[in-house]
């Protein structure tokens, strides 16, 4: 894998975790999450205009995937409002690759190799030591919910990722990258922040700096592993790229106060090595 390659996989992981934990530590994570999503889409306009290419074959799958990016920034800000990234992260997205595996080999009639096993095995013992991590108190002024209730709003989020992974897959055969993210984000993002505001819920206390660098994180992030693809295989840059699970555990107990015990890192460590494992298999 080229160095090159890896510092922007690396970097990847490092803006994701960052967007995720920047989302938690606000006083309103869901006003947060519909605001930073609109200005990630303002930021991403420009470039989706310039690099175009969108095919009509490209529309069905980037509407299902908008629908199922709806669901996933709802249950992502809602557990980012009283829960623990340092839980729901890890969890999240350490258990979508295995429901992606599980998928493709269950009804797509694809294999799956030993290591691609023990991945799943690792991934599984992974989120068992994360969510058995015990409840503390963070400086945030919310009421933190007891581990059992973010490893549940984990795997629902897993759920939903692992859905819009596999849409997205056949999507982007038929369009340039950004304008397909672009396609799916534009009305996922305004249809949350519309649903926000109709519940009576102030956005605008929300649309400071902090949103926008939160926004270009998002955006960075996917044009981060864009890159790094077209300059290494698959397998390698999403092994890499699933170290921000790591990441987060860090700047959420950093950051956010968080209590990440032994326990919960070696639960996140476990989970970069067995997604590494369904990722090389």
């Amino acid at each position: 894998m080229p160095l090159s390659a890896f510092s922007l996989a690396l970097g990847a992981a490092f803006l994701h975790a960052t967007w995720n934990v920047l989302l938690a530590g606000a006083r309103d994570s869901e006003a947060a999450t519909a605001v930073a999503t609109l200005c990630g889409v303002a930021l991403l306009a420009p470039v989706a205009l310039i690099t175009g290419g969108v095919s009509d074959e490209a529309l069905p799958f980037a509407g299902a995937s908008a629908v199922l990016h709806v669901g996933y920034l709802a249950l992502l800000a809602r557990a980012y409002q009283d829960g623990e990234v340092s839980v729901v992260y890890p969890i999240s997205r350490g258990a979508a690759p295995v429901l992606v595996l599980a998928f493709g080999a269950l009804f797509l009639g694809e294999g799956a190799s030993t290591a691609a096993v023990m991945g799943v095995f690792a991934v599984a013992a992974g989120v068992f030591l994360v969510g058995a991590g015990r409840e503390v108190r963070t400086y945030r002024p919310k009421l933190v919910q007891p581990p059992a209730r973010d490893l549940v709003f984990g795997l629902a989020i897993a759920f939903t990722i692992a859905a819009y992974t596999l849409v997205d897959a056949e999507g982007v055969d038929h369009a340039q990258a950004p304008a397909y993210l672009f396609l799916l984000l534009a009305p996922s993002s305004a249809i949350y922040a519309a649903a926000l505001a109709m519940r009576g819920r102030d956005l605008r206390a929300e649309l400071r700096p902090r949103a926008f660098l939160t926004g270009a994180c998002i955006v960075g992030a996917y044009g981060s592993v864009l890159a790094a693809l077209r300059l290494a295989d698959a397998a390698p840059v999403a092994a890499v790229r699933e170290s921000s699970v790591v990441i987060a555990a860090f700047l959420a107990a950093v950051f956010l106060h968080e209590d990440v015990n032994r326990r919960r890192l070696s639960g996140a460590l476990l989970v970069v090595a067995g997604v590494a494992a369904i990722a090389y298999s």
